[in-house]
């Protein structure tokens, strides 16, 4: 009889049947040869049923009926591909043997445990366990096959990820959205993930800008020129910067101090996949999907990558040869001539930045294959690109720079210098012209206090610290505090990846360093999911919080279950799946505890108020059945936006009906309160029509700017830039207390 081998997908079926079988008869959906059968599922060919399956009566979505946990768990076949999963079956029937080829991590070994479940497969089960499509490797991973047995903690590991994941999102949703009377899904990686985009926006809004003064000077040294920051406490009165310009303007300064050190800038890391798709998206404006569809595309239909969906930076021993090898495949087409000055013996076992086993679990950091690529597209093109120039930086030696730091004092007052002089480049060599130069640019971030320079120059800086300097101009600039950067896709996944330092635990954040909010292969389908739920939207490469992402997170923190907001509960989960993975913890012990959990949550959704009657908009009632779906998938939260009010307050959101002061308006007794698009009356049912919109002649109006107007009839004082770019001080002032009307008035 003949062995069964099933991949994860068809392309990665027919690129091992080539391999194995070469001669094999293509049957669509199978390909057989004389010693194998190659076939393949389509991604998840079975999930977990929908609860109906355990009892008609969860077909209506009823408080009463919760909680929902399952003896057994039932698996189902996805109606659109039942038809492979049956042929799967009857090949199976034809063989006494099967290997596994899905995808070599936890998700392509529950899809094949799944499988094997379902059709009773009874045979003897070899794993395939390969990091990237090449024959090579295909043949050697053939070569050393591996006993099924090995791979059971993570298939234990897999199982309770899925499970655990349904009775959250199954519960959860069923219970705020009866509860609330709207649709609401949670889960455990959605709900902390828009937690932090929430919470980033609430520091935004709560921001408030201080304007303060900075004094530069430039000093010369015969042909030498250099600029300086004043040190000193910061200045907020424009009048003392001024004066400390003037006071050294054209007068004569002595260096107190100068020192000068040697540093070495090493190459960046490795790809994993969240680095790969943080830097696509700084530098090409990718969404964190596109980069992995991209990626993906580049390891199994054109087979010139490595596995993507990994989370090392970093090599094994056995993959130093293969990185040699490589790099003299690079050596003829376009990256000849950076092959030509890369120096191999930099790449060695003994370089803890490239190998470092012990970092190393299921794959690798993402590496070029042995395969010379075709044509790819311009997408294509530039993520392989990245990962070459990447890839190539290791065989060069670090960039060298001399650091000078220069204190000048005239009379009393003291400025400081840096200056970073390029002495060799090192691997930079690798980046392209626009990255060479964009490097030049860029700044070592400092704090606010540190107003210090740091000038970058490829030309030597020679300056005598015995002899005197010209203080030859010197001018004051006015300078506000920023507020903190909404989230990119790319700073998100970095904030994803590396949640779980912001906690107090030192084991869970020591396992949060790795494995973050979710994990390299979801945190794309994360972020888009959060998307078509209309809970996050773009605006150009910012990410903002919707009304309705806000409503969420605020409707699941009062009902007192912050942990699902909160990456604490995945940094928990994580580290109790990674012990199961590795045969350290019990997965009925956490099955057991996240049983508890699911209690509890109810529990407490139970005991919350309901949201009012017009928290909701219309949109989102009746609509509860369609939330199953959603809730199966633990997370992708579908909560409808409140239409609620439609007066002048574009719709008070029930999260936050607490008044922020009262109506100015006269003989009118009602509380303003927050809206989408403004701070409107809480009477607007009664006609009153007062409203300040939260924009206004290009500011933000923030909570606390409201509050002073409501109470003193203007803002603090703030800048505005006008036409010409000039800047004029200015306060915004309530003009008709009766509807709210605004101007802004300038100041002296």
């Amino acid at each position: 009889m003949k062995t069964l081998i099933i991949a994860e997908k068809p392309d990665m079926g027919r690129t091992i049947a080539a391999v194995m079988e070469p001669r094999a008869k293509n049957n669509r959906t199978y390909l057989e040869g004389e010693k194998y059968i190659v076939t393949w599922a389509i991604g998840h060919l079975l999930g977990l049923a929908e609860p109906d399956a355990y009892d008609a009566k969860y077909k209506r979505w009823n408080i009463k009926d919760l909680p929902i946990i399952p003896e057994q768990f039932k698996i189902v076949p996805n109606p659109k591909t039942k038809d492979q999963l049956k042929i799967i079956g009857e090949l199976a029937k034809r063989c006494n043997a099967i290997v596994n080829a899905c995808d070599a991590g936890r998700e392509g070994q529950y899809i094949f445990a799944l499988i094997q479940q379902q059709l009773k497969l009874r045979q003897p089960v070899k794993r395939l366990w390969i990091s990237d499509l090449t024959a090579e490797s295909i043949a050697a991973g053939f070569e050393r096959l591996r006993d099924a047995s090995e791979f059971e903690f993570l298939t234990q590991a897999a199982r309770a990820r899925s499970e655990a994941d349904w009775l959250i999102g199954m519960n959860a949703s069923r219970a705020f959205t009866t509860r609330h009377n709207a649709l609401l899904s949670v889960g455990r990686v959605q709900t902390p993930v828009l937690a932090l985009i929430h919470d980033r926006e609430k520091e935004i809004e709560a921001f408030q800008s201080q304007t303060f003064y900075d004094v530069w000077a430039e000093f010369k040294q015969d042909q030498t020129k250099y600029k300086g920051a004043w040190q000193g406490d910061r200045l907020t009165k424009p009048e003392e910067a001024e004066a400390i310009a003037a006071a050294v303007r054209g007068k004569t300064g002595e260096i107190t101090k100068y020192d000068t050190k040697q540093t070495k800038e090493y190459p960046f890391k490795l790809y994993d996949l969240t680095l790969l798709q943080r830097e696509a998206n700084a530098k090409y404006s990718y969404s964190a999907k596109k980069t992995l569809d991209v990626a993906q595309a580049l390891y199994e239909r054109h087979k010139v990558i490595s596995y993507p969906r990994t989370n090392s930076n970093y090599v094994t021993e056995q993959n130093i040869d293969g990185m040699h090898k490589a790099l003299r495949m690079l050596g003829t087409g376009p990256y000849a001539d950076l092959v030509q000055q890369a120096n191999p013996n930099l790449v060695h076992k003994q370089n803890k930045a490239v190998c470092n086993p012990s970092r190393v679990e299921d794959h690798h950091a993402i590496l070029p294959t042995l395969k010379r690529p075709g044509t790819l597209s311009k997408e294509e093109q530039n993520v392989y690109d990245l990962i070459i120039r990447r890839f190539l930086s290791h065989f060069f030696p670090p960039a060298e720079y001399k650091m000078h730091t220069v204190m000048t004092q005239v009379d009393k007052h003291l400025f400081k210098t840096s200056i970073k002089e390029l002495l060799s480049l090192g691997w930079k060599v690798v980046l392209s012209k626009a990255d060479q130069d964009k490097g030049k640019k860029s700044k070592v971030p400092k704090k606010e206090e540190e107003e210090e320079t740091d000038e970058w120059t490829d030309k030597k800086f020679e300056i005598d610290a015995g002899r005197l300097v010209d203080c030859i101009r010197a001018e004051m600039k006015e300078k506000a505090t920023q507020p903190p950067k909404s989230y990119t896709e790319g700073t998100l996944l970095k904030a994803m990846e590396s949640a779980g330092k912001q906690m107090e635990n030192e084991e869970l954040r020591e396992v949060m360093k790795d494995a973050g909010l979710g994990t390299p292969a979801t945190r794309a389908a994360t972020i888009e999911r959060l998307k078509k739920v209309g809970y996050i939207e773009m605006k150009g490469k910012k990410i903002l919080i919707t009304d309705k992402g806000k409503m969420a997170i605020d409707l699941i923190r009062n009902a007192g279950v912050d942990l699902l907001a909160s990456p604490e509960m995945t940094g928990q989960w994580e580290r109790r799946l990674h012990q199961i993975s590795k045969g350290e913890a019990a997965q009925e012990k956490f099955m057991d505890n996240v049983k508890k959990f699911t209690l509890s949550i109810i529990d407490k959704v139970r005991q919350q108020p309901p949201a009012p009657a017009n928290a909701f908009g219309e949109e989102a009632r009746g609509k509860r059945s369609a939330g199953k779906e959603n809730a199966r998938s633990a997370g992708s939260a579908t909560l409808e936006r409140t239409a609620g009010a439609t007066g002048s307050a574009a719709g008070a959101s029930p999260s936050r009906r607490e008044a922020l002061g009262s109506c100015p308006r006269s003989n009118c007794s009602g509380s303003i309160i927050e809206g989408r698009k403004g701070y409107g009356c809480s009477h607007y049912k009664q006609g009153c029509g007062f409203v300040v919109w939260k924009e206004y002649a290009g500011k933000q109006i923030t909570e606390t700017m409201l509050k002073s107007l409501l109470t003193k009839g203007q803002t603090q004082l703030l800048s505005f830039k006008r036409k010409d770019g000039s800047t004029v001080k200015a306060r915004i002032v309530l003009n008709e207390p009766g509807t709210g009307q605004l101007s802004v008035r300038e100041e002296n």
